[in-house]
């Protein structure tokens, strides 16, 4: 066991945990937080995607010690029921979903993009999620979604 002492959601979260702890399983089950999905234990479909220190990370892949010290943003923290962040309004508006299990992934994934390419193509988008996976969709109207949420967040 090691003590962890990271950031999440702005919050200070100090815990000990297995030294194999995966972040994912740190943020659902230590934090209480389940909004980061686990799809597939194998690091391909991108459900499990939060953003350490502003970064896009699938959290199957890290280990909560490697998180040490770091900021970690899951969905919970970008927006609120109250207040959807502008990403979140826009799949929301454009029919981006279904089931939902790949949204939370997709939406940080988009978040990121976005604040890297103010107003990516449709082949950037494209290119931007290919490590999100839906099974769902033809992915139109996720890309139309992450177009408007581009617009949204000042692109």
């Amino acid at each position: 066991m090691a003590e962890v002492s990271l950031k999440v959601n702005g919050k200070v979260e100090n815990h000990e945990v297995g030294e194999n702890t995966l972040l994912v399983d740190f943020i659902r089950e230590t934090v209480g937080l389940t909004g980061t999905h686990v799809g597939c234990d194998t690091s391909q479909c991108g459900a499990c995607v939060v953003h350490v220190d502003g970064v896009s990370v699938k959290a199957c892949t890290m280990l909560a010690m490697q998180a040490e010290g770091s900021e970690v943003t899951t969905i919970e923290g970008i927006g609120s029921s109250e207040k959807l962040h502008p990403m979140q309004e826009a799949f929301h508006e454009n029919h981006g979903l279904q089931c939902g299990f790949c949204t939370p992934g997709m939406v940080m994934s988009a978040i990121e993009l976005v604040s890297k390419n103010k107003s990516p193509s449709e082949a950037e988008i494209r290119d931007g999620l290919e490590g999100n996976i839906c099974r769902c969709t033809g992915y139109h109207n996720i890309v139309k979604s992450v177009q408007a949420g581009a617009e949204k967040m000042g692109g």
